[in-house]
């Protein structure tokens, strides 16, 4: 059974960091397409970052060299942090196993001062 799991997610103010945790099982990460995708309030989704499982990262504009994804083989677990934060950050986040459509149940980041 294909899970994925993320945390991280937490409260932060403008310019700080966090870093964000995706846990998954039942596949493996390193030879998958992973990505991450975030939706704010009434708001509709939109990609963060797509990794291949070559290790090819593809950042949506918006991220302009803030945030970083990197992945722990050992772990089976995907990371993304995030630096440099801003209000419009502020989404839940979701990890996603791209070709079987499995995603996670999702963690919060909230931006504000």
């Amino acid at each position: 059974e294909v899970q994925l799991v993320e945390s991280g997610g937490d409260l932060v103010q403008p310019g700080g960091s966090l870093r964000l945790s995706c846990a998954a099982s039942g596949f493996t990460v390193s030879s998958s397409a992973v990505g991450c995708v975030r939706q704010a309030l009434g708001k509709g989704l939109e990609w963060v970052q797509r990794m291949n499982g070559g290790g090819s990262i593809k950042y949506e504009a918006f991220v302009e060299g803030r945030f970083t994804v990197s992945r722990d083989n050992a772990k089976n677990t995907l990371y993304l942090q995030m630096n440099s934060l801003k209000a419009e950050d502020t989404a839940v986040y979701y990890c996603a196993q791209i070709e079987g459509g499995y995603w996670g149940k999702g963690t919060l980041v909230t931006v504000s001062s």
